[in-house]
C-alpha cells in the first residue's frame, strides 16, 4: 500500500492532504489581524501559487470575507484543473449557488457570500508582467519560501495595493520522532535544508526569520508576524483526514530531494525512508515543521 502510494503521487492530492495540517498551524493572532484590517467588502484577491483553492474554501469556511473578486494563480495546470472542479464540488455540498461563467471563472455564492473567482495557469512573474489592477489583499500560502528572496518581493508586492497575508513561510527546522539514528536524522534535515536553497528557481530554507528583514527593504510595514507551524501526529493510532498521505508525501519530497546525494549513504538513506514509512503506517511518526505567517501593510 505505501509503495504503491509513492508510486501514484500526485501534487493536487498532496494540497488537498494538508489542508487539516494547514488549518491548525496558521497563527491566529496574524489571522485576528488580517480581519481587523481588510477594508468592507467586496475586495479584489489575489492569490499566488494558489494551487487547488484550498485557501480559498479557508476564508469561506471561516468567514473572513463575505464578497470578493478572488484571482486564482497557478502555473501547474493540473493544480489549475483540479481547482475548477473541487471548488465547485465543495461549495454545491456546503449548500451554495455555483454558476461557471466561462471556462476560466466561476461565481460562488449564497445569502452571506459572494465569489467571483478567475483562473490563471500561468507563471507568477508573467502575472506580474501583464500588469493587472492591484488587488486589496494579496495572498502567498506555503509560496514565498520557494522563490528567490529578496528580489522577487518587491515584483509580488506590485500586486496588492494594501495588504498582503504570507502564510506558511519555512524556517529552517524539521523534526521527525522518534529518532533512529541522532546523527542520520541530523544530517539528513541538515542536507535536505541545503537543497532548498541551492534550487535553480531559487528558494529560502530559513524565509521565515529572513522575511523581516527582506519585508523592511521592500517598502512594506509588518502589522503582525507569529509562528504557524505544522504538527502532524496520530491520534490513537490514526492520523486525522488525509494526515497519513501527507506525511508520505514529505517523505517522497525528502526522497526525491536526496537519492543520490554525494554526502549520503544511499543504502542508509533507503534503510532510514523505509524505516520513516513504517512509522505512519503504525502511527508512531510525529512530523514537526517550523514556518511563519506575516501580515504586511504596503
Amino acid at each position: 500500500m505505501v509503495g504503491q502510494e509513492l508510486v501514484e503521487y500526485f501534487f493536487p492530492r498532496y494540497l488537498l492532504s494538508k489542508q487539516s495540517v494547514d488549518d491548525r498551524a496558521l497563527n491566529r493572532t496574524v489571522l485576528d489581524s488580517l480581519k481587523a484590517n481588510l477594508p468592507t467588502t467586496p475586495i479584489c484577491i489575489i492569490e499566488v501559487g494558489a494551487g487547488i483553492g484550498t485557501m480559498l474554501w479557508r476564508l469561506l469556511r471561516w468567514n473572513v470575507v463575505a464578497k470578493a473578486v478572488y484571482v486564482v494563480v497557478d502555473e501547474m495546470a493540473e493544480n489549475i484543473e483540479t481547482a475548477q472542479e473541487w471548488i465547485p464540488c465543495w461549495a454545491e455540498d456546503a449548500g451554495m449557488n455555483v454558476e461557471r461563467i466561462a471556462h476560466d471563472q466561476l461565481r460562488v455564492f449564497d445569502q452571506a457570500h459572494d465569489f467571483q473567482i478567475r483562473f490563471e495557469q500561468i507563471d507568477v512573474f508573467d502575472f506580474i508582467q501583464k500588469k493587472p489592477l492591484p488587488a486589496d489583499l494579496l495572498i502567498a500560502h506555503a509560496f514565498l519560501d520557494l522563490l528567490p528572496l529578496p528580489e522577487s518581493l518587491p515584483k509580488l508586492l506590485a500586486l496588492t495595493s494594501s495588504l498582503a497575508w504570507l502564510t506558511i513561510n519555512f524556517d529552517g527546522v524539521t523534526s521527525l520522532e522518534p529518532t533512529i539514528d541522532p546523527v542520520v536524522d541530523e544530517q539528513i534535515a541538515r542536507l535536505y535544508h541545503a537543497t532548498m536553497d541551492m534550487r535553480s528557481t531559487g528558494g529560502d530554507s530559513r524565509a521565515g526569520r529572513h522575511l523581516f528583514s527582506y519585508l523592511r527593504a521592500a517598502g512594506a510595514h509588518v502589522l503582525a508576524a507569529g509562528a504557524s507551524d505544522w504538527v502532524v501526529h496520530a491520534i490513537n493510532g490514526k492520523y486525522p483526514a488525509e494526515e497519513a498521505y501527507f506525511l508520505h508525501s514529505i517523505l517522497n519530497f525528502m526522497g526525491e530531494s536526496l537519492t543520490g546525494h554525494v554526502e549520503l549513504d544511499a543504502i542508509t538513506f533507503a534503510n532510514w525512508l523505509n524505516e520513516r514509512r513504517a512509522q505512519i503506517e503504525c502511527g508512531e511518526l510525529v512530523y514537526i515543521a517550523h514556518q511563519m505567517d506575516f501580515l504586511v501593510k504596503v
